[in-house]
């Protein structure tokens, strides 16, 4: 018995495929969702969504969003979501600099600016330890110790 999954993120699909689990970083923590499970509406925080078929796992990272669970069918409706293998990790490392930076020049707490900024470095920094902890191949990242 499967659960379809399907994770969009603002601007594609991310993942569209029949499943045998979906754990989800829900606001009040993980969440584990089989086949027929209750229906549920949550919101997520940043992390991982980790989903398993035929023995083979996935993992994705989102940065925010809803996800609604029906006995049949789980949405994921992610702010930010990506697989983690995709995870362009020069790139997300260049996002995590320019954050630091940005904030390290003193823009005053609670405007837009610095929102915005502590949500991009949340979110390369996410980014960058999921590719590091998940990747089949992590050896290929500096400091790494697999």
């Amino acid at each position: 018995m499967t659960i379809r999954c399907e994770i969009v993120s603002q601007d594609r699909t991310v993942f569209s495929d029949d499943v045998d689990i979906v754990v989800l970083p829900g606001a009040a923590g993980e969440m584990g969702i089989l086949p027929k499970h209750a229906p549920v509406l949550t919101t997520l925080k940043y992390g991982v969504i980790k989903i398993r078929k035929s023995g083979k796992e996935q993992i994705f990272t989102v940065a925010g969003g809803v996800a609604e669970v029906q006995p049949d069918v789980v949405t994921v409706l992610a702010d930010a979501a990506e697989n983690v293998e995709e995870i362009d990790v020069n790139r997300a490392e260049a996002a995590r600099r320019r954050a630091e930076e940005v904030l390290a020049k003193g823009i005053p707490v609670g405007t837009d600016a610095y929102l915005a900024m502590e949500a991009a470095l949340r979110r390369s920094n996410l980014r960058l330890e999921a590719a590091r902890r998940y990747r089949k191949n992590s050896s290929r990242f500096p400091g790494s110790e697999s």
